[in-house]
């Protein structure tokens, strides 16, 4: 493991690596590295985007990427804010009960919410106003399902779905089963598309499933969980990440 008391000068004493497989959120550590000159995977930007989900969805829908219908709550800078009625009405203009409530940051789909009713609503948007969060159209087709595409470069390694009866979510750690996939060339490409939206060189492609099929994508992970995708499909992906990062540093003068 790197050790995370980085100098920020480039004439420090200390012996820089050739090079950081970066496998979780540490932004700052990411980004200290990069300014001293060391080539990172994934990229503190990419990084960035994916951990914060307005940013991923605001990309995504500027590549024309597919995701739900989204509409961002307005920036409350951490204050708890009451939001005025011409609000509450815009919000049901343009979306029907059930609708999901996420917040810009989270994981493992606990800051994901299912309101069912206004009262609902009204009562999650008093308790989470003061962090930033969206509102999604519901997919009904993906309830407690969803399918996960871990992506390397420019190809889809491998793919799981994973599916549940208890819960809208399909997430593993809310309970959700798991089994091997073959994805198709559409929901390949959509993954391709998003990782590359966000810059990422490696990163976890969760989609959902349209009424009509369609994919959509509701999340990119650059740190996503690579053990239960061996654990489902027996395929390391650590191994074609390092075999990408060789690649890409042959070009590299150290």
């Amino acid at each position: 493991m790197l050790d995370k008391t980085v100098s920020l000068h480039k004439n420090s004493q200390s012996v820089l690596p050739d090079y950081v497989v970066c496998t979780d959120k540490d932004i700052y550590l990411a980004t200290q590295l990069e300014l001293l000159g060391v080539p990172v995977f994934n990229n503190a930007k990419s990084i960035e985007i994916s951990d914060d989900k307005i940013k991923t969805y605001q990309l995504l829908a500027y590549n024309h990427i597919p995701i739900p219908r989204t509409m961002f709550a307005p920036k409350t800078f951490g204050m708890d804010v009451a939001f005025d009625e011409n609000y509450y009405r815009q919000v049901m203009e343009q979306f029907t009960f059930p609708l999901i409530m996420k917040e810009a940051f989270g994981s493992f789909g606990e800051q994901v919410y299912l309101i069912e009713n206004e009262t609902e609503m009204r009562c999650k948007v008093k308790e989470i106003s003061g962090r930033p969060f969206m509102f999604q159209a519901f997919i009904r087709s993906s309830y407690g399902k969803d399918l996960r595409l871990q992506v390397v470069g420019e190809k889809v390694i491998t793919a799981m779905k994973r599916s549940t009866q208890d819960d809208f979510r399909a997430n593993v750690t809310s309970g959700g089963k798991m089994e091997p996939y073959i994805p198709n060339e559409e929901e390949k490409q959509v993954a391709l598309d998003a990782a590359k939206a966000i810059g990422t060189d490696f990163a976890g492609v969760d989609l959902l499933f349209g009424d009509d099929g369609q994919p959509i994508v509701c999340e990119i992970n650059s740190n996503a969980h690579i053990r239960n995708l061996l654990d489902c499909t027996g395929i390391n992906v650590a191994h074609h990440i390092v075999r990408y990062i060789e690649e890409q540093m042959k070009d590299v003068t150290i």
